[in-house]
Formats: structure tokens, sequence, C-alpha cells
């Protein structure tokens, strides 16, 4: 594109102004002609098409009516006063409702007027209205050039009070377009567009702005997804190949008498062959002079955290240390406990540094860090302090590596001379799709075994009136030795959500389970961290058989007697976190079950989040719905990940595209590595501009 052009501050598109475009940088963060280019329409109304009134109902999403005004009134007062419109078309009544801008609206609406109106039909008090609806004038020559396809923006209520609703982006949107007519230059190498059979840049954003037809749409729309995806793709395997290229890694020749010892004594149980899988690929990794950048995905209870200890015990055995952070302090303890028993008959040392280690113990472990008497290093956050120093770290394991800002795993970088090899490892199964954009630059690993002897969890829906059958089951697990989880989703009540907070639970709980052989723990999220271990030791010794949580046991918590996990409101989880739940159980041989108790009232999405858990165990299975039906934004870790800015394309719809998109980058890094073709200056030029405008550590996984 001419960036002299499209750099151009949005003040100075002719009907912005400094205040619309001080409104349009806060609310959409739109700063320049490009950013309004690129707010695209999200959705299409086909504005040829007039309904009769009496012919609404409020299942439809949106609806074009003509009308005549009758009268207009304002009614109630305060926060509730609003301006109601009565309009008629002859075959029925309906009202028109505004409950902003009152005063010069009102003065817009005059009796006898005749409107074409197009808005979202609601339902008040038995009857439908609606409410801010887009209307014009009618005349002949409005329904004589009405698009068939009329474009629809994302707007706010700010905007919408100085003039940019949809309709106001959109006059925007043809003033810019009759600016930019012939300037638009192209983003893509011509050779791809002619393979392709892709629109130019130009021809594609003027029809997704401003469509003849539904096949100009689709090709506009195929061309700037795929450039989306592509731009995502060429980016991420070009840092990748260069990363591969540049950064030198630890060799580790050896496999020695520390991993033998372990693998050939003590490890507790034959590994799956995805596991042996996995450790092959790390293997090839740590002895190939290049610096390792993989991402385990397991999903729960596959073995990661053994796939971590053998591949630091291949550290150690070159002479180097290794360290594990976590992002809570409940996960840390617990891989500490885990591997501190697994490694309880060798000479390999562990310790533990979290922000509540002791003064004494902290000095302790940094002197036995700096000597190298100390092998493995596991802790939270407090592993990236500048006071905590090794002697010599060669591998940085990160768990549940998503909720760990960028910076974060840099500092880790730079804990050696030459970056330690770094393995990440997420318990949240991500889709292919998902994974090509956002780990494109990392090799990924998958996990998609579990161990033998695991039977599957049994998960059912039950909702309230089921109670009485609940405590029931609750005592005959009880009854048979088993512990049991019950977590609630808020701690206190909330004026908005209706939802049974988990004190009030508690109490519920405590009341129906007083009998002397029931003791019950309670774990949250605003208790002193000294009580919250407390109790949760209570638990892990047996001496309480029932868990009252929030979502803090959703990781870190290994119980293997705990065999039931009941997920109270479960229609307020996401299905990723239902999933991390249920996997709190199902850990040692017993049969184990998931209870999902909910109200009556749910919303199709919530049902069918329900129905998927209910259906598989498979968390990939899972996250591909869970993708279907939330998008990649909310998925968890996406966000703080700075790449899935992404304007068009959708990774669970547009999956074929992303498919092609990549292989179109790996084709052409493969046959040009460098970009140095000229015909590939276009991306060259993209990639180079893309580095300088990002800090150095961005590029660091």
């Amino acid at each position: 594109m001419n960036h002299y052009i499209l750099d151009t501050p949005i003040e100075f598109l002719k009907g912005v102004g400094p205040q619309r475009a001080d409104l349009l940088r806060k609310e959409l963060k739109i700063f320049f002609f490009g950013d309004l280019i690129r707010h695209y329409p999200f959705r299409y109304i086909d504005r040829t098409e007039v309904t009769p009134i009496k012919e609404i109902n409020t299942y439809e999403r949106y609806v074009q009516f003509r009308c005549h005004v009758l009268s207009t009134e304002i009614i109630g007062e305060k926060a509730a006063k609003r301006l109601v419109v009565h309009v008629t078309d002859g075959s029925g009544l309906t009202d028109l409702v505004f409950f902003q801008g009152l005063k010069w609206i009102r003065d817009k609406y005059k009796p006898g007027q005749e409107l074409l109106v197009f808005g979202k039909p609601n339902e008040f008090k038995g009857r439908f209205n609606f409410v801010h609806p887009e209307t014009d004038l009618y005349t002949e020559e409005l329904e004589k050039n009405a698009p068939r396809l009329q474009a629809h923006y994302h707007s706010t209520e700010k905007l919408k009070l100085i003039g940019l609703d949809s309709k106001g982006i959109g006059k925007l949107m043809k003033v810019l377009l009759a600016q930019l007519e012939h300037k638009i230059a192209e983003s893509l190498p011509t050779y791809i567009l002619n393979n392709l059979k892709l629109l130019g840049s130009e021809a594609a954003l003027i029809a997704i702005h401003n469509p003849p037809d539904d096949i100009t749409l689709k090709k506009a729309q195929l061309r700037l997804k795929f450039e989306e995806l592509f731009l995502i793709q060429i980016r991420l395997l070009k840092q990748k190949a260069n990363h591969k290229q540049t950064v030198a890694g630890f060799v580790f020749p050896v496999i020695g008498d520390t991993f033998n010892n372990f693998y050939n004594h003590h490890l507790p149980f034959q590994l799956t062959d995805a596991q042996k899988r996995v450790l092959k690929e790390i293997r090839k990794d740590l002895s190939s002079g290049k610096h390792m950048n993989r991402l385990v995905q397991g999903d729960v209870g596959s073995g990661k955290t053994i796939v971590a200890l053998l591949s630091m015990l291949m550290a150690i055995d070159n002479g180097f240390q290794a360290c594990m952070m976590a992002p809570t302090e409940i996960l840390a303890t617990q891989h500490y406990n885990g591997l501190s028993e697994l490694l309880a008959s060798t000479s390999v040392k562990c310790a533990l540094l979290t922000g509540s280690t002791r003064k004494s113990e902290r000095k302790k472990i940094d002197e036995q860090l700096r000597s190298g008497e100390l092998n493995i290093l596991i802790g939270t956050h407090a592993l990236i302090e500048e006071a905590v120093v090794f002697k010599n770290l060669g591998i940085a394991i990160i768990d549940e590596q998503h909720r760990f800002g960028v910076q974060q795993r840099y500092k880790l970088w730079r804990k050696n001379t030459c970056p330690p090899h770094v393995l990440v490892m997420t318990a949240t199964p991500i889709p292919r799709t998902l994974a090509m954009t956002l780990y494109g630059d990392l090799d990924i690993s998958v996990i998609d075994q579990l161990p033998a002897g695991r039977k599957p969890i049994s998960t059912f829906h039950k909702f309230d009136s089921s109670r009485l059958w609940l405590f029931g089951f609750m005592k005959q697990q009880i009854a048979q030795g088993r512990q049991i989880y019950v977590v609630y989703p808020l701690i206190e009540e909330s004026e908005k959500l209706d939802l049974k907070h988990l004190m009030d639970g508690y109490e519920s709980i405590v009341r129906e389970f007083q009998q002397p052989q029931y003791q019950v723990s309670v774990v949250h999220g605003k208790m002193k961290a000294a009580d919250k271990e407390y109790e949760m030791q209570r638990f892990i010794k047996k001496e309480t058989q029932i868990m009252v949580a929030t979502t803090v046991i959703e990781v870190g918590v290994n119980v293997p007697n705990a065999s039931v996990m009941v997920i109270e409101n479960a229609e307020r989880f996401g299905l990723s976190q239902l999933h991390q739940l249920r996997g709190r159980v199902g850990r040692g041989a017993e049969q184990s079950y998931c209870i999902l108790m909910s109200g009556y009232k749910l919303s199709a999405e919530s049902r069918e989040r329900l129905n998927t858990m209910v259906a598989t165990n498979n968390g990939f299975e899972i996250a591909e719905v869970d993708l279907k039906l939330r998008g990649p934004g909310d998925i968890e870790g996406t966000r703080q990940s700075g790449v899935l800015d992404l304007k068009l394309a959708d990774l669970a719809k547009d999956t074929q595209i992303l498919a092609l998109a990549r292989n179109t980058a790996e084709e052409i890094l493969n046959e040009d590595p460098e970009l140095k073709d000229s015909k590939n200056n276009l991306l060259s030029v993209y990639i180079t501009n893309y580095s300088k405008s990002r800090p150095v550590w961005s590029r660091v996984s």
C-alpha cells in the first residue's frame, strides 16, 4: 500500500476533525487512514427488502420497514427517561424508542413524515419496538438506490452520540475510498495473486466495503483473510528459521548416569509411546547445537511433568543446571513435592523458590545455585528476579506458559551467557489451527496418550432439582474411602449473577454432612497463603473428605484419592476451565466422576458446552468446540500473545484458508529462505518493517 497516504492521521479525513478523531482513537483505535480502511464491516444487510409491520416478529435479527410518524412523547424520568416515536404502515403499529440525544432526536421526527426504518425488533410488555433504529426520510430515489448488500460497522455508544453510528462510519468510508482511488498499492507479490487467483488489494478493499454482489464479496473476503493469515505465517516461519540459524544452543551430547539410573531404577511406571516420541524430539533438539524452543502440549494427566524431568536430567548429565517455572505457588509447590519424591533415591538436588520462601532458606538456595551444588530449581516468578543467579543454567521449563508475559520469559533467557534451552508446556489443549498461528514460531510436540490403567472419567449433567441425589452419591463415594471436590464460580454474592456463592454452598454442605465421619475443607483465592496451604494439606492427608473451593484448584492439586468433581453453576464456566477442573480427578486407579450442576435456564451455547463435556474426555476435541463457540481471543493465553490481532479472518471457520496460507509461506521460504529474490521484495520489506516495530524481547517464546 501507499504508506504515505495510509499513514495520514485520521483527523485529516473530510468529515472527521479533532473531536471525532479523538473519539475514534479512544473507542476504536483508529489513528490513521489505514486503520479506518481495515475497520471491516461485521455484517451485510439486504436493504432492498421491506417487511410490513404486521409480519414482523421478535425472532428476526434485523428488519426494514416503511412507516408514517403518528406522534412523539417523552416518558419517564432521569435514567428511565426515553423518547417514544409512535409509527404505523397501515398494517400495524410499533414504536421507535430512544434513550439518548432526546432533545435533537425529538425535533427530527414530525407527525406525517414517511420513514424507512431499519433495526432489531425487541419485545416490551407484550408489544414489540425498535431501540435506537436507523431511520431515513423515505423517498422513491432512496428505495431505488438502496444497495442489495449494505455494510454495517461496529461502533460504540459514545461514537453514536456524535453521529458515528454504523451509517456515519459508512459515510466516512465512502469519503476515504474516493480519496484513496488508484493510490492503494499492492501488498502481496503478483505471482501469489496469479497462482491463487486472488483479487488485487484495492479491488478487495473497495468490494468489502461496497460489495456489488455476493460473489465479489466472497472474493474480497478470501483475498483479505488470506493476506492476514499469510503475513502472520510468513513472519512466524521466518522468525523460527532465523532463530534456528542465529541462536546457538548448548550441546548436550551425553545421556549419562543420572538419566540412565533414574530411567532404569526409579521411574515408577512405563512411559507411553507418546511420551517416548516427545522425548526423542527433545533429545534431538538438545544435541543439535541449535537453541531449543519447543512447546509440549498434553491433555490433563498425560504425563508432561515426567517428560520435563527427564529433559532436565539430560542437562544435569552434561554439567548444566535446570529450572522449572510455574504461574502459581500452589502449582510450583505441587511440582516440587512430586519431583522431590521421584528424585528422593538419587543424588539430584532440588529446591523450591517462591515469594513465601524464608530469608534463611533463600540465602541457602542462592549459595547452592551459584556454586552449582543445586541441580534443579523450581519456583514461581521469583526465579526471574535479578538476585537469582545460576552457575550454569542449561534448560528452562515453563509450565502453563500462557500465564507468563513475554518479558518475564525473556528474563529467563538472560540467566546464562548463552540462552538456556526453553521447553514450554501447556495442559490447555490447543486446536491445530490455533497452535499453527499462535505458536507458529515454535516446534510443537503433542503427548496424545494417557498413561495405561487410567479409566475415563464419567461425566454427568444434573439440574438443581437433583440435589438430594447428589448428596446421596457423595456419601456413597465417601463410604468407599474416596474424596470429593465441590467447585463454585464465585466467592461472594453478586447482584448481577444469580449464583450460589461459595460460602452459601459451604454452609449447606456442612449442614448435610455434619456427622463426625465427615470433615469439610474450604479454599478460595481471598484466603491467606498459609491458610490455603493448611486446608490443602488437610485434604491431601485425607483429614477432610470434601473440599469446597473456587477455581484456585484448577491447576496444581494432585490428590489421586479424589474421585468426584462437582462443579456448581457449570454453565458459568468456559469449556477449557471445565476440562481443567475435571482433570483434578481421575488420577488414581479408581473410577472417577465429574458432575456438572446447573439451573434449568440455559443458553444454546451453555447447553452445547455441557453436552460436549458429557460426550467426550478428549481435550483436543473440547478445544475445537471451544474455538468454534468463543473464537480464539477468549481461549486462555491468546489475548497476551500479540499475534491474534486479526481483523477479518476467523480461525474457527477459516481453517482451509489458514492451511493455504501456511503452505504458501512454507513453499516460498523453502525456495527463497532469505527473501532475496526480487519477486519477494514486498515480503522482505514487510518482515523488516515488522521487526523494527517490535521490541527485541517479542521474539522470545
